[in-house]
Parts: structure tokens; sequence; C-alpha cells
């Protein structure tokens, strides 16, 4: 090694050809530009992981990453840009006339770009303004799922089928996030006529409060059932309404989960869940009398009173 290094002291770089060192230059400054890259990037990777690590709360941590990932990729494209144009100056090439032409085009460009603009300035205020984080469920210009990838120029999504949708920033116009703070678990129960309501409220506490007590899911549940009463009056069932206050994101699975509890409770409180009615006429004689088919009437009958051959 020693001697490496001692070959590599009594180098004299005038008596090399022009092209020598220019490719030597070139090199040195596209190691230099990579060096500095992964340098730039460790350093905010790790000032990411410091300030997340003195966050409790998630949301906080999610952005934390979010802006960390945006960063990075600046970094890059900004020691990118200064290591081209130190090239190009190693290779002769006049820089002022390029930049002044750079100016001239960059502004047709913003002209021709207007849209990949607006991409760039609603992508830095949604991060600015924490709209949206990885990991967050979201529905953004008609697409709703999972955040998977959030930058300056579009929101990557990826929905309950696994479909993935890459949604320009510049489409966003309202962004509905349901995964900050809190969620409702809004549920809505039908219940036939004949049965009683208040009978059937108290079977749904029954079963919120044991949900509440299962350590399943005791921790998704953040307050007791709220009982909204009767929705509407359906054309087969009476509408019942309630809600759970959960944790962020479980709304669903909670709402699922109750739903299968209550049908067991109805089905052993006797509680009927109606489905829809269907009452066959076989039409309306002279004096406007319509008479309905009988239960049980065979298809042959049937045929015959609806006048079939």
């Amino acid at each position: 090694m020693e001697s490496v290094l001692a070959q590599l002291a009594t180098l004299d770089p005038s008596k090399w050809s022009a092209p020598a060192v220019v490719a030597l230059r070139v090199a040195l400054i596209a190691l230099a530009a990579w060096i500095a890259a992964g340098v730039v990037s460790r350093m905010i990777r790790l000032l990411r992981i410091r300030i997340a690590s003195r966050f409790a709360d998630r949301e906080q941590v999610k952005r934390a990453e979010t802006i960390g990932r945006v960063l990075r990729y600046t970094a890059s494209v900004v020691i990118s840009l200064i290591a081209v144009v130190l090239i190009l100056s190693e290779l002769g090439v006049a820089i002022a006339p390029i930049l002044g032409a750079a100016g001239v085009v960059g502004l047709a460009i913003g002209f021709g770009a207007q849209s990949l603009v607006k991409d760039y300035f609603t992508g830095l205020f949604l991060l600015l303004e924490n709209q949206v984080a990885s990991g967050d469920i979201v529905e953004v210009a008609g697409k709703a799922g999972v955040v998977e990838d959030l930058t300056l120029r579009f929101v990557k999504l990826r929905d309950y089928g696994g479909n993935v949708h890459y949604v320009p920033n510049g489409q966003i116009g309202i962004v509905t996030n349901m995964g900050r703070g809190f969620a409702q678990s809004v549920i809505d129960v039908g219940i036939a006529y004949r049965e009683d309501v208040d009978e059937a409220f108290a079977v749904m506490r029954e079963v919120g409060s044991a949900m509440r007590a299962d350590p399943a899911f005791g921790a998704k549940i953040l307050d007791d059932l709220e009982i909204a009463g009767v929705e509407n009056w359906g054309d087969s069932a009476v509408q019942l309404r309630c809600r759970f206050r959960v944790a962020p994101l479980e709304q669903w699975g909670v709402r699922r989960e109750f739903l299968r509890r209550l049908k067991r409770a109805f089905d052993e409180h006797g509680i009927e869940i109606p489905y829809p009615h269907l009452t066959v006429y076989a039409g309306a004689d002279k004096s406007g009398h319509a008479q309905p088919f009988p239960v049980g009437l065979a298809h042959a009958d049937v045929a015959k009173a609806a006048g079939a051959p």
C-alpha cells in the first residue's frame, strides 16, 4: 500500500495529455457527487430517525418519514444538477449561455407545463400542511386506498383490490383522510316492523359492551356504543343507526365484527332481520279487484290463473 501511495505521489499531471486530465477531473467530479449524495442521504435519514424517536404520535412519525424521503430525493436532484454543470464546464462547454437559454426555455416550459408546476406546488403544500402521509387511507380525486408513496408530483394509492393508482397532485382538490385522530364506525341495522325497537336497542348495547370487554377489540374501541335511534322506515325494515368511536383505520374491522355478533344475538332473541317481500297478483278483473296468489299454489295452477295456455 505504501508503495502504491509513493507512486501516486510521483505522478506529474502536467505531463499528461489534455484529454486524460479532463477525463480524470470528470471522474473525480462524478465520484464526489456520488459520495456527497450518499452522505447527504444518510444524514437526512439519521436526522429523520432522531426526530421521529422524539414523537409519540404515530401521525407525526409518518410525517417525518414522508418529509425525509422527499428531502433525500430533492438533495439528490440538486447534487446531480451541480455535478452536470461542473462536468460540462470541464468539457469546455460555456455555462453562461446555457444558463441564459435555460432561463428562456424554462419560462416557455413553465407556460406549457403548468399542470406539472401545479403538481409540485400542490405536493409541497400537502407535505407542509400534513394533509397526507404514508400509511394513511385517503380518498383523493375519486380514488381511495392506502398511501404507499407521496412525492412532490403524485400520490401513490393501493386500493382494497390491490390496484395501484397514481394521482397527480394537481388533480387533488379535496382530501378525505380516514386515519387521523379517531374514526367513527357507523352501522345501520334493519329489523322487522313487528319487532320491539327498544328490545333491539338493548341487544345492540349488550353486543357493544361485550366487544369493549374483549381484549382483541377493547383497545380498538375508544367509547361505548352510541345509539342514534331510528334512521328511517324502509320498504321492508325499520333501519336503526349506531356508531362506535374507534382508533384510526379500525372502523371497518369493528363494524364487521359487530354485525357478525349482532346477527347471532338477534337469532338468540328471536329478532327478525327482514328481507324484501314480494306479492304477486294475477291481474285485476273487470270490477278492478285483484286477488293475490294463494300460498302453496302449484305451478300449473299459477300458470292457469295467469291465463297461460
